[in-house]
């Protein structure tokens, strides 16, 4: 098993247990959340090393917790890659 946590937040569930199945195949211990302010708390809570982040959910959107996290000096430091069905330039410049 790899020591490493991630932390996957999709608000669509086959999505977060699609991407948690490889992650854990791939022996990575894996975390999830349904939106963003799950997300935060567990982020707060457990420190993850990687967060893979949904962009279009309710109410908060993953790029406004990203956002949140790269303006907290106790969550900058954590590596996001956003998951996105955007593919305009404005929106890769965006995230």
């Amino acid at each position: 098993m790899i020591d490493k946590t991630i932390l996957v937040v999709d608000d669509e569930a086959s999505i977060r247990e699609m991407i948690t199945t490889s992650l854990e195949i791939a022996g990575f211990n894996v975390l999830q959340a349904e939106n963003a302010k799950n997300a935060h708390v567990i982020i707060l809570e457990k420190k993850p090393d990687l967060i893979l982040l949904d962009w279009m959910m309710p109410e908060t959107s993953g790029i406004e917790l990203m956002r949140r996290l790269k303006r907290d000096d106790i969550t900058k430091n954590i590596p996001i890659i956003m998951l996105t069905a955007r593919i305009t330039e404005d929106n890769i410049v965006q995230g």
